[in-house]
């Protein structure tokens, strides 16, 4: 993948910023969703959508499309936000979200076109996302598998299975991808569970470690464009982001792992979002 050029940034930016923004306003109609979550992946999942992954919305289930993960499920509002804006569902359908008989759940389902697996019983993505990677070399196909676990999840016994089974196989065509916001529901990461040393844990499962600013388009670009798929490791890319990046009140607050913005909340939210996207 060449480099990426700074019209192409700023594009990437401006494509985040409307996200962010949409998942803001769907999360405020519904009057429910996973907000701290979703709006720390939204640069991870824009760049795959937008700039890494072989797919196309027209034909979704083409045999050679990449496949993407969301194991992390609970925080699906950035996905549709993802989906709606490259064109496998249309925005209006985002303003349903929420409603009694929409066809959005509350977590990923493969009833949505663009989703690969219904998510959301955590620990569950990686495993998934192995099977699909084994599958791709048992048929000599080229796609590739990108599973974007949250670190809270790192606490289920089944990831290091899987991250085993990885470096096994050799499945240097397998991307995990863990957003590091370092909070969930119940507090810190590290007072929970502790993760760390998680570099050099994953390592010692025989993998490719890369670490990136989560929050920086430029950075993750940049880093999955260095990605070799031919090494026979599979990657994990270690994305340091903030829970609720982009809104300043929200950032960096475990309470914002499904909260809900009050009507003027809403309305800052909003606000500081599009004076960014003014300045893009």
């Amino acid at each position: 993948m060449s480099k990426i050029t700074d019209s192409e940034i700023k594009k990437l930016k401006l494509q985040a910023e409307e996200i962010r923004k949409r998942v803001v306003e769907i999360i405020y109609s519904a009057k429910g969703g996973h907000i701290g979550g979703s709006l720390s992946s939204i640069e991870i999942e824009t760049a795959l959508y937008f700039h890494v992954m072989n797919i196309d919305p027209i034909n979704p289930q083409k045999t050679d499309r990449d496949r993407f993960i969301l194991s992390k499920g609970h925080s699906v509002e950035a996905l549709y936000a993802v989906l709606a804006a490259k064109g496998f569902i249309p925005q209006s359908l985002l303003d349903t979200y929420g409603q009694f008989n929409s066809k959005l759940a509350g977590h990923p389902t493969k009833k949505t076109p663009g989703v690969e697996l219904n998510s959301g019983a955590l620990g569950h993505g990686l495993s998934v996302g192995v099977g699909m990677a084994i599958g791709a070399k048992m048929s000599k196909s080229t796609f590739r598998t990108f599973v974007l676990m949250g670190d809270g999840e790192q606490g289920e016994g089944s990831i290091y299975e899987a991250a085993m089974s990885a470096s096994h196989y050799k499945l240097d065509n397998l991307v995990a991808i863990i957003d590091r916001n370092t909070l969930q529901i119940s507090g810190k990461t590290e007072t929970v569970m502790a993760l760390e040393p998680m570099r050099e844990r994953w390592e010692a499962f025989g993998w490719e470690v890369f670490e990136v600013k989560g929050n920086d388009i430029e950075d993750i670009v940049n880093t999955f464009g260095v990605l070799n798929y031919s090494t026979e490791k599979p990657k994990l890319i270690i994305s340091h982001t903030t829970k609720g990046n982009g809104i300043s009140f929200m950032e960096n607050g475990a309470k914002w792992h499904h909260g809900v913005p009050a009507e003027q909340q809403y309305k800052d939210a909003i606000c500081e979002i599009e004076e960014r996207i003014k300045k893009l």
